[in-house]
């Protein structure tokens, strides 16, 4: 058995850009990997026997619970949510967000830290902005984190 029948790719697809969902629909096809895109409203995805959609009931964290019942050790999620990315990292898979940074057990705390430092200033009336655009460099990155964690990962 080789590690390509092990290894599942799991994407939290509602906020998950276009451009990463083409990025990884090659990557499944050049590497015959399997890819979950699970999300609360419907996608248009490949036709291919390595890409499948699961739809979920729409609220709050319902997409990010059914992958965390299906992900085993090893898999790899694609996720901007951080708490999503903290639990699933409990569950031993990889997370990588869609601007390409890994987050891992030496970093998520971290993270979730400052996620709640600013969720607590939107809470007390802070106006904190939000993400910058999604833009080429961050498809680059992704696009070389995935690649450089497949070859890594499929030897």
């Amino acid at each position: 058995m080789t590690n390509q029948s092990v290894l599942h790719i799991w994407v939290d697809a509602d906020a998950c850009p276009k451009v990463v969902k083409e990025i990884l629909f090659r990557a499944s096809k050049r590497e015959c990997i399997p890819i979950t895109l699970v999300a609360n409203k419907p996608l248009r995805i490949p036709n291919s026997q390595f890409i499948d959609f699961l739809l979920v009931p729409s609220g709050l964290d319902v997409a990010d619970e059914r992958i965390l019942e299906h992900i085993n050790s090893g898999d790899l999620v694609i996720t901007e949510d951080i708490p999503f990315a903290a639990a699933a990292i409990e569950k031993h898979a990889f997370v990588l967000s869609p601007r390409g940074r890994f987050y891992t057990k030496e970093n998520i705390g971290e993270q979730l830290s400052i996620r709640n430092f600013m969720d607590e200033l939107r809470g007390s009336g802070v106006t904190t902005g939000g993400p910058a655009a999604f833009a080429l460099k961050d498809r680059e990155t992704f696009a070389n984190q995935l690649n450089r964690f497949l070859r890594e990962n499929l030897k």
